[in-house]
């Protein structure tokens, strides 16, 4: 990796573009060196001490018809989770009202679709106006996007739209069969198309090789505009769902994925997502450390644990976090 070169690229305004190869050997670098460059980078770009805070709700739980190999909201699964009929307008507000006034400065809105009907879609452009109403930023996950929909959320107010690409395209087939890699990145198109920003990251712990964790990295760096919103899940295993009993990701492997997607996207929000909860303090501080700077806040991420908004708060104090 010759560092001369990334800082001459760096200078000259030029975004660079990320081989995998490249980003394979930033994994290898050792963890010190690594640790230093990504907060290097961190610094360059952000306060070090400041940790952007989301909430997210499930507004539509269970009874999806996809085959996601991690989700236990797919109807094929007995997992316990059952299929919810879409939340009221009124819950969700007072639910955002609720995160607001605990530090949440971003509510996202996630549904258990493949894609929303326009008949869905109506009462959603509602609570993401309402949302919007009360000073926070929006976000909302609701699958794939028809033609004109990616506008209509645009009008009513939505600041994010997340449409993760999982995993690396080479091991993608391993973890869903129902939609494609393209039809990921045709929802995504159509939201920078509408002008929104783009929250888009992967899961990491699924069984795939360092290789294909540092594809993954890859893919979103080197999009025409990487997503401003990164957010690195780690796999929560779920009984009855096929990637129930992978092999747990090593931590330290973990944060080392951090630090590479701080470096190699150094103006996006690196957000710890799903399996928050699995992590010590000391491993969330190495994350933030490493360049992590976007946490969901929360006891309940879709329809799995998340730390307490205490619990994070006590962390916060511990390491001189604040809220951005």
């Amino acid at each position: 990796m010759n560092n001369v070169a990334d800082l001459a690229v760096a200078a000259t305004g030029e975004r660079k573009k990320w081989r995998v190869a490249e980003i394979a050997e930033l994994f290898e670098l050792p963890f010190a060196d690594l640790i230093h460059r990504a907060q290097t980078v961190h610094r360059q770009h952000f306060d070090p001490n400041a940790v952007q805070v989301s909430t997210l709700l499930s507004i539509k739980t269970g009874g999806c018809s996809e085959d996601c190999g991690y989700c236990p909201q797919s109807a094929r699964y007995h997992t316990g989770v059952e299929n919810e009929s879409l939340m009221e307008v009124d819950a969700v507000v007072a639910a955002a009202r609720a995160a607001k006034e605990k530090g949440a400065s971003r509510f996202c809105m996630g549904a258990a679709w493949r894609g929303p009907k326009q008949k869905d879609l109506e009462p959603v452009l509602k609570m993401i106006a309402e949302v919007k109403a009360l000073g926070l930023e929006t976000c909302a996950t609701l699958g794939m996007l028809k033609e004109g929909q990616a506008e209509q959320l645009k009008d009513a107010g939505l600041d994010y739209y997340n449409h993760n690409l999982d995993t690396a395209p080479e091991f993608y087939g391993e973890v869903i069969s129902t939609r494609t890699y393209e039809d990921r990145l045709d929802t995504l198109e159509q939201v920078r198309d509408a002008g929104m920003n783009v929250c888009c990251g992967g899961i990491i712990g699924m069984g795939e090789s360092r290789t294909q964790r540092a594809g993954l990295l890859a893919q979103l760096a080197n999009m025409d505009t990487p997503p401003e919103s990164v957010p690195i899940n780690l796999l929560t295993q779920v009984e009855g769902t096929p990637l129930c009993g992978t092999e747990p990701l090593d931590e330290i492997e973990f944060v080392r994925t951090i630090a590479a997607a701080r470096i190699t996207m150094p103006t996006s929000y690196v957000r710890l997502s799903a399996g928050r909860s699995q992590m010590t303090d000391a491993m969330q501080a190495l994350c933030f450390i490493a360049g992590a700077n976007s946490i969901f806040y929360g006891e309940k991420l879709l329809t799995t644990g998340n730390p307490d908004t205490e619990a994070d708060q006590k962390l916060f104090d511990k390491l001189g976090i604040h809220p951005a």
